[in-house]
């Protein structure tokens, strides 16, 4: 086998050593890191010990020989344990026992604390504070210059004293600063959490208004097609039985008109169900109902006892097919309360007129309202009768720009008028 044999085997082999170190670093880090986050103070501590076996093993021998020493140590290092329970605590703590230090002996491995403690309080701490430790630190450093810097001679000792200080100043100023840092970047990062905190709550809430919104088109929907042809077939089937005794080929006309008036609201019901469920094969071969629509809507009302006419004006062709379905709902709505709410022998006059930039409906009426005797509401109750009507009214015209009006004619009867905006961007959906 050549070389290059060899290296291209072996290859296969070292990147799938590469990629099991590389996750077993990964699962190392996220272990520590999970134990940090659950067992702090536990970690902390044994942080604490391995520093002071560490610092232990220099001065093994002075120890030995001062035990006071090693009360010093372990008053430097033990506070660390709760470094991220009392931060500027322990700060204090290492502060005075490290000045205590400076007053009774020379320096030791054990001094490094500070810097943990200093590191800790810019880290977790307001800046009022860590402007305070830090100016405790550089003064330990200025002490311990002065303290323990060798003699000799006056040019020699200046210079060693500067290098000294700078030194350590500057790594009391490194571990502020990556305190600062840390301190920075964990802020940022809880910004960035509550940023998608909120941005969930807010997709929820759009979410809960989107659906609110649905319920409300189809609670719309369903009691204009529900409302209008039951009302029909009700007038339909009373017509029948008022013609049944003297005029039956009158009667089994209206209640064909009646059955016709059914299956046009189950196919109503089939065509509006179909657009809500994705997997309907014949939802495409089922428009909603526009303009267009409007004279069979007329001839239906007609047949149910309700003289209407009809007069449309203008092009409808360019009308988009939202907003002819608005049209045809309003249209609809109001002939259904025209012919519930009025006596009978009542005309109604549906005009609609489509323009370059709007469409405008109009349905007026001059039938006079029915007494409560005959009727549980009368026709100067429309809006008390509406209710759910009338806000579905308003609120398919608010969808178009428009306003819908809606109350009593001066000599008697009713209107209800509308003018939707054909050019605003604002359309928010078909009604």
């Amino acid at each position: 086998m050549t070389g290059l044999d060899q290296t291209s085997s072996a290859a296969p082999g070292q990147r799938r050593t590469g990629a099991a170190q590389g996750l077993a670093e990964l699962l190392g880090r996220l272990r520590v890191r999970i134990l940090t986050e659950r067992y702090p103070t536990l970690v902390d501590f044994g942080c604490a010990v391995a520093l002071l076996l560490v610092t232990s093993v220099p001065r093994h021998q002075s120890l030995y020989e001062h035990p006071w020493l090693s009360v010093l140590q372990l008053g430097l290092i033990l506070p660390m344990t709760f470094r991220r329970r009392a931060p500027f605590a322990v700060f204090g703590v290492t502060a005075v026992v490290a000045f205590v230090q400076w007053l009774t002996t020379r320096g030791m491995p054990a001094d490094v604390v500070v810097l943990f403690a200093l590191y800790t309080v810019a880290a977790h701490c307001s800046r009022r504070r860590t402007m305070a430790a830090y100016a405790v630190a550089e003064l330990g450093v200025v002490l311990a210059v002065l303290r323990w810097t060798p003699d000799g001679e006056h040019s020699g000792l200046l210079a060693t004293v500067v290098r000294v200080f700078i030194l350590l100043s500057g790594t009391v100023t490194a571990a502020a600063v990556l305190g600062l840092n840390v301190r920075a970047r964990r802020a940022q990062l809880a910004a960035l959490q509550q940023r998608a905190h909120d941005l969930e709550r807010q997709r929820d809430q759009q979410s809960a208004l989107a659906v609110a919104e649905e319920r409300s088109r189809i609670a719309r929907e369903m009691h204009d097609i529900v409302t209008h042809n039951l009302s029909v077939m009700v007038a339909l089937a009373d017509g029948a039985v008022y013609a049944n005794a003297h005029a039956p080929e009158k009667a089994t006309a209206a209640m064909r008109q009646s059955a016709e008036t059914g299956r046009r609201a189950l196919t109503d019901m089939r065509r509006f169900l179909g657009v809500l469920r994705a997997d309907e094969p014949d939802a495409l071969r089922h428009p909603q109902p526009g303009i267009a629509q409007l004279a069979a809507l007329a001839e239906q009302v007609r047949a149910a006892g309700l003289a209407t006419d009809l007069d449309l004006d203008g092009d409808h062709s360019a009308v988009s097919a939202g907003a002819q379905l608005t049209v045809y709902r309003l249209v609809q709505e109001s002939l259904t309360n025209t012919l519930k709410h009025t006596a009978p022998g009542a005309r109604a006059r549906v005009r609609v007129v489509c323009g370059p930039s709007t469409v405008t409906m109009e349905v007026c009426d001059d039938g006079r309202p029915v007494r409560r005797a005959e009727s549980s509401v009368s026709h100067t109750g429309h809006i008390g009768h509406l209710g759910q009507g009338l806000a579905g009214m308003r609120s398919r015209a608010a969808a178009y720009g428009g306003e819908l009006s809606a109350g009593p004619l001066p000599h008697g009867g009713w209107r209800v008028a509308a003018t939707l905006s054909l050019d605003d961007p604002q359309e928010l959906q078909t009604p």
